[in-house]
């Protein structure tokens, strides 16, 4: 199947023992995509000249118009490819390069969802996001907008805006909202206490570069969700909200709350931002003001000091050096 990420054009599949590959979706030949081609589980077949390509590494294995006595060594042409890793449902890419160049170090294991118990349910919900990652990673962390945009019977509304306090603590390449009692003015977090019986308790981790975790505890009940920001293009994202859960799993009342009010929740998002997208042509430019939208500072901060990090070889700094809390009315 055909793929973009980071104005990369990829074709992604699985060989015949069933692991994911990632290749550069062009020919290194006459630049003809090699998603029109042939794949046969072990390499994949241009459809303009025949040239073919090793699914995991892009060497080329044979030209059909070389004769026999031709002194081109084929299997010195690579096409690009991607290390990836199938975890959770997805097929993750390491990016070190846009050319499909092998990266400089080992990449990282692909990111796990947490679960917290051996039995628990899934689900996925994902979303295209008519903007670039940036603006679309701040919307996800900011907390003031929910009332406004998330107007609902289920949610909230402008009457039940109320002032929050939140405690915050640094974790590697980002930041944790400390577990706290979810907000009294979301009904999912009043139907979660009806149905176990307990007091619920959240936490929210951000951690570089697009992934935004949480989980939930009620007793010996949980949910546990990761959402992630990819970039798809300069001006296109997607959106990818995976979620876990023990909590009455022989019935599917979480499920049903995830998959008709999640891709509701997440429509009213998509809509917001096609509309600022109309302004940011106009104005890009941001103000970032008191606690509401700290957090979107933090983000710029990290990214910064990851990058002098990659420059100088130094750890990391991340910009909270402690426990802070923050406040705000939402």
């Amino acid at each position: 199947m055909r793929a973009m990420l980071l104005d990369v054009p990829l074709v992604i599949g699985r060989d015949a023992a069933g692991k994911a590959f990632a290749l550069r979706d062009v020919c290194p030949h006459r630049a003809f995509p090699l998603s029109f081609g042939q794949f046969d589980g072990a390499t994949v077949e241009c459809a303009y000249h025949g040239w073919r390509f090793e699914a995991h590494t892009g060497q080329c294995r044979a030209i059909p118009s070389l004769t026999a006595d031709s002194k081109l060594k084929c299997e010195r042409i690579y096409a690009g490819s991607f290390p990836c890793e199938q975890r959770d449902g997805y097929i993750w890419c390491f990016m070190s390069n846009a050319e499909g160049r092998a990266p400089d170090v080992a990449p990282p294991p692909a990111p796990e969802l947490p679960t917290l118990s051996p039995s628990y349910k899934t689900a996925h919900l994902w979303a295209d996001l008519p903007c670039g990652v940036d603006q679309a990673i701040i919307g996800l962390m900011d907390p003031a907008h929910g009332p406004f945009v998330h107007q609902a019977w289920w949610w909230r509304s402008r009457r039940s805006i109320r002032e929050k306090q939140k405690q915050f603590e640094p974790i590697p390449n980002g930041f944790r909202m400390s577990p706290h009692a979810p907000s009294a003015n979301s009904a999912p977090y009043k139907i979660l206490k009806l149905i176990t019986g307990e007091p619920a308790t959240t936490m929210i981790d951000f951690a570089l570069p697009n992934q935004r975790f949480e989980q939930i505890h009620a007793g010996r009940y949980w949910l546990s969700s990761r959402t992630t920001v990819t970039p798809v293009r300069s001006d296109l994202c997607r959106l990818d909200f995976c979620a876990a859960w023990n909590i009455l799993t022989w019935f599917p009342v979480v499920s049903v709350i995830l998959h008709v009010f999640g891709p509701r929740f997440i429509r009213q998002d998509t809509e917001v931002i096609e509309k600022q997208a109309l302004g940011l042509k106009f104005e890009d430019r941001m103000m970032l003001v008191d606690d509401a939208d700290r957090q979107a500072r933090w983000y710029f901060e990290l990214k910064a000091a990851y990058l002098e990090s990659r420059r100088t070889g130094t750890p990391v700094k991340n910009p909270l050096e402690g426990p802070i809390t923050l406040r705000w009315r939402s």
